[in-house]
């Protein structure tokens, strides 16, 4: 794989990206990674790596820009102690509106890539970056195609910043998978983002299964939705598809039951 080091221009200073390409030429498509809270760092890099063995050029901003240079953080290490007061201000300098509008930027350097096959990108966010990666979608609908939330949390809180709000505004299709035990997104929080997705222009699914984790065992949340795209709800071939299906039973059963007395006459 291919990992390169640039520096792009944002509204709030520069911003470090790692850039992380397939083997052999492009162009590829392109997905754009938002990181969890703890920066970057090798293990994001490994993410952004896994996403360039499946053919994406992988692009992964450090959303810490704001707060200045800081050394590689060790989850490990950092929550042995108060990990809030390590991670906390840095946190503080972002949010999911912020890393939406840093979005921008880099869709422009994408736009004049000569190896980006597309301009239509995925986002992808881990933990914080979840909600981040949702916001992006809603807020360049024509740009993204796919989004994901990998363990994010907040996804449908009551804060001006919760994605949930913006759901109507994603054309992509979205992602999103979590374990319950996790506070940050609760059962009721998540059946509250399905809520918003549950339309008649959009097909959805939820799934839970079981998963072992740390504490024993939980439950893995996986939700989907196929939002249209430029169409209005009546054309979306997928709800244009479940309209056909149900006329036509509509139209075998009228069929199928007995004329009336009346009717005869």
């Amino acid at each position: 794989m291919g990992l390169q080091q640039i520096v792009l221009k944002m509204s709030d200073g520069d911003c470090p990206v790692a850039v992380v390409t397939p083997e052999g030429t492009g162009p590829w498509p392109a997905v754009v990674l938002f990181m969890d809270a703890g920066g970057i760092r090798p293990g994001i890099i490994a993410m952004a790596t896994r996403l360039a063995g499946a053919g994406y050029m992988a692009l992964v901003p450090d959303l810490f820009y704001r707060f200045g240079p800081y050394a590689p953080l060790v989850p490990a290490e950092v929550f042995k102690g108060d990990f809030r007061a390590t991670i906390g201000p840095m946190m503080a300098t972002t949010n999911n509106h912020k890393a939406a509008a840093d979005t921008g930027p880099l869709l422009d350097w994408l736009g004049l890539h000569p190896d980006t096959r597309d301009q239509r990108i995925g986002v992808v966010g881990y933990c914080m970056g979840g909600g981040m990666a949702l916001t992006a979608a809603a807020r360049f609908p024509d740009n993204v195609a796919a989004v994901a939330s990998f363990h994010g949390g907040k996804l449908a809180d009551d804060s001006e910043y919760s994605p949930h709000l913006l759901a109507r505004d994603i054309r992509a299709e979205v992602y999103v998978a979590s374990a319950d035990s996790d506070d940050s997104y609760p059962l009721d929080m998540a059946e509250r983002l399905q809520k918003r997705f549950r339309t008649p222009m959009c097909a959805t699914n939820a799934r839970f299964m079981p998963a072992p984790c740390m504490a024993g065992r939980c439950r893995i949340s996986r939700f989907t939705a196929m939002k249209r795209r430029n169409a209005p709800g009546p054309n979306c071939w997928r709800c244009s598809r479940v309209r056909l299906a149900a006329a036509t039973r509509a139209i075998r059963r009228r069929r199928a039951a007995p004329s009336s007395p009346s009717a005869s006459r």
